[in-house]
């Protein structure tokens, strides 16, 4: 008699209808303290790249932009070149302010990817990631995804790339239970977003593929024209998880991408681990 294996449980995107204490996680080792990974860091020198659809330049809640670049479709095919333009619709300004609030001092820079009314390809997407990739960003924030699955293997092997080469993709899981990519590999930091009020809080998922959770349900974001707005999404959640990279790896630039996710994990609210904290 063969015995069928256990159905999987279903994926989780997003932590909505249950709170911190509904998934506890439980770690072996001792817990590493957000004061350890990040405490005293504003992401001083680190370099986060945001890709998505520009950033208004100027905005309060931004701040400098270092440097901003666009995918524009020319004579040899789709490049990227440097830009004066801004922000499209608001998306990249809105995930820009997130990470600039939680690292006030890191280096931003943008590559936009998306046009008028969040309209993109998957070859745009990545052509943008692709290039970020190469620039040997530490941190690229990707609150945007393709359902298409045939750029899904050409997009595991730059995230594999940029995992191996030390540069942290930190990307959003789809706001509706559909898979897209890149968010959906193991070798990049997905986020999806939760409900509870506290603005620093994150959690673990103990259900991933989505591995944290972060606020990203009715929060306040800059937008265009020197405006803000209040919205909700993945997309929201993704900037504040790519921030605290950006504060982890000021304070410990020798770490690997594989050591930054265990950073975050063990820095969790809802991660138990041992009665004896890191100091």
């Amino acid at each position: 008699m063969t015995t069928q294996p256990a159905p999987r449980p279903p994926l989780t995107w997003s932590l909505r209808g249950r709170g911190p204490q509904d998934i506890p996680v439980d770690a072996d080792g001792e817990r590493i303290t957000a004061g350890w990974s990040w405490g005293g860091s504003t992401g001083h020198g680190v370099r986060v790249c945001v890709v998505d659809s520009g950033v208004e330049r100027d905005h309060p809640l931004v701040g400098p932009v270092q440097g901003s670049y666009a995918v524009v479709q020319g004579d040899d095919g789709l490049t990227v070149e440097e830009t004066s333009t801004g922000d499209t619709c608001g998306h990249g300004t809105a995930c820009a302010g997130i990470i600039r609030r939680t690292a006030p001092d890191c280096e931003l820079y943008s590559v936009r990817v998306l046009g008028e009314r969040f309209a993109g390809t998957g070859d745009a997407l990545l052509t943008g990631l692709r290039w970020a990739v190469r620039q040997r960003f530490d941190v690229v924030n990707m609150s945007l995804s393709t359902t298409r699955p045939h750029f899904a293997e050409a997009l595991r092997v730059l995230a594999d790339d940029a995992y191996f080469g030390r540069t942290a993709i930190v990307a959003s899981a789809h706001n509706t239970q559909v898979e897209s990519y890149p968010w959906r590999f193991s070798s990049v930091i997905s986020v999806g977003s939760h409900q509870e009020d506290d603005p620093d809080l994150y959690l673990y998922n103990p259900r991933p593929p989505v591995e944290f959770f972060a606020p990203g349900q009715n929060v306040t974001v800059p937008w265009l024209g020197g405006a803000t707005i209040r919205t909700t999404g993945n997309s929201f959640a993704t900037p504040y998880v790519a921030g605290l990279c950006a504060r982890i790896l000021a304070k410990h630039p020798a770490m690997t991408t594989f050591q930054l996710k265990n950073a975050l994990y063990l820095s969790a609210a809802n991660v138990r681990t041992g009665s004896r904290g890191a100091q």
